[in-house]
């Protein structure tokens, strides 16, 4: 994979891995946090510094505490 959209770490073990989609990046992660019970996190890819942002604003990794809840795009269900 010449350049992945995402790396899989986690700092409890020796898992590194990548994948090119950030659908399948988040399924490794729930699969090593239910497996293993370790917090692994994704390494986006490149991506703008806006897009992050606003990934960041909205809460893209699915937790509330993620969210800046003063963003306007942040959820509002």
């Amino acid at each position: 994979m010449t350049d992945p959209r995402a790396t899989v770490v986690c700092a409890e073990c020796a898992l590194e891995e990548t994948f090119a989609t950030l659908g399948a990046a988040r399924t490794a992660i729930e699969i090593h946090r239910t497996e293993t019970g370790h917090d692994a996190a994704w390494e986006l890819g490149r991506l703008a510094s806006g897009v992050e942002r606003a990934g960041d604003d909205a809460g893209v990794c699915g937790r509330e505490a993620c969210a800046n809840p003063d963003s306007p795009l942040a959820s509002r269900e």
